[in-house]
């Protein structure tokens, strides 16, 4: 069973006009990607447009990025669903696949009590044998995470990890404290990884990570090995991404930058929009400023 730690980055799920999966452009990323020294790769999270992808396009994507992947570094697939049998399902069938660990998210519509939503966590993780991390973002989930559920969850075997998007670092520290060496945490691109590496976190799961893997990676290791002063200098430079970031669309701007930098991803996946061309000139600069640019 794998030990996750360091950059995941959160790829994108390029899908052409048509709906088809561009799994060659997709396997061309994961190669790039897996070369610049990430250390595994995160299919189907927010960057990754779960909410707006249907069945076929999910298995196609988290099958592409498995492929292409072969064996080189942890595959940790989305699962994301209003149902719980649904979210089963899915586990299972991203397993079978090959996944090596499952990014649990629910999805709600109708408001649900902490009974509901930690039942749904702990069904997928009875449903695998692989690692689960937890995945949290108030921002837009009907339903979030209590820390209560948080460190209930935390005893079961395969509840491994959690990724918190709260934008709370504090938040992070408590579940730390109250989940000890049970459950591990990475960080968001909602918060500053290097604060969250330096209180004890073991790496983040981020879209723009995507677009700057090798600084990201170079980050990782400067918190790694306790060089503070040069992982804050790098991560001030590096947080003029999420700053840009912040202002738009997440999936439109990491598919907007990969297309700077020639992967021809394609559009977010309607009604999404793609960034127009004064949002597109930000992005340029923001990659520009840190040498990501084609």
């Amino acid at each position: 069973m794998h030990d996750f730690h360091g950059v995941f980055p959160y790829l994108v799920s390029p899908v052409d006009a048509s709906g088809a999966v561009r799994r060659d452009v997709l396997g061309r990323l994961v190669g790039d990607l897996i070369e610049a020294g990430v250390h595994g790769l995160t299919p189907l999270g927010s960057t990754g447009e779960f909410a707006y992808l249907n069945r076929e396009q999910r298995t196609a994507v988290v099958t592409a990025t498995i492929e292409a992947a072969g064996g080189r570094v942890p595959v940790v697939a989305g699962v994301a669903s209003t149902s719980t049998q649904d979210a089963i399902e899915q586990a299972r069938t991203y397993q079978r696949l090959g996944a090596d660990g499952i990014l649990a998210i629910l999805e709600a519509y109708f408001p649900l009590r902490d009974a509901q939503v930690e039942d749904y966590f702990r069904k997928i993780a009875d449903a695998v044998d692989i690692p689960v991390v937890l995945y949290t973002n108030p921002q837009f989930q009907r339903s979030d995470l209590s820390l209560d559920v948080i460190v209930r969850l935390s005893e079961h075997p395969r509840v491994r990890y959690i990724k918190d998007a709260s934008t709370n670092t504090g938040r992070l520290l408590s579940i730390m404290n109250r989940c000890s060496e049970r459950l591990r945490v990475f960080s968001a691109s909602a918060h500053i990884p290097a604060c969250v590496m330096m209180i004890g976190g073991v790496g983040w799961m981020a879209g723009p990570a995507c677009l700057v893997p090798r600084q990201s990676v170079r980050l990782y290791e400067l918190c790694r090995a306790s060089r503070w002063d040069e992982a804050m200098r790098l991560q001030r430079e590096l947080w003029r991404i999420n700053e840009a970031f912040a202002r738009f669309n997440l999936a439109a701007c990491i598919k907007a930058g990969l297309h700077l930098q020639g992967y021809d991803v394609g559009d977010p996946v309607p009604p999404q929009a793609a960034l127009g061309i004064e949002e597109r000139r930000i992005v340029e600069a923001a990659l520009a400023s840190l040498g990501g640019a084609a």
